[in-house]
């Protein structure tokens, strides 16, 4: 029996919005997404501001340097 082996990568590469919903792609092909609701910066952003984002320390986290808004990858997923 063979077992497959899944290493597990918690460093995001791709960031996006739907409806009140903020979603993150993991680097091992996870995703994970929290409401708006809990970033009120992001909420309250316009669409430029929220497309304008960038990966920092390799992925742990996202800025967001026109609202002056970090969001860990960690915070998500102990929250999610």
């Amino acid at each position: 029996m063979s077992t497959l082996a899944i290493r597990l990568d918690a460093h995001a590469v791709e960031v996006s919005f739907a409806n009140d919903a903020l979603h993150m792609v993991l680097a091992d092909g996870r995703e994970i997404s929290a409401p708006l609701e809990w970033f009120p910066r992001l909420r309250d952003a316009n669409d430029s501001q929220r497309h304008n984002w960038r990966l920092i320390g390799k992925g742990i986290g996202v800025h967001w340097p026109e609202i002056d808004e970090d969001i860990a990858v960690s915070t998500l997923m102990r929250n999610s």
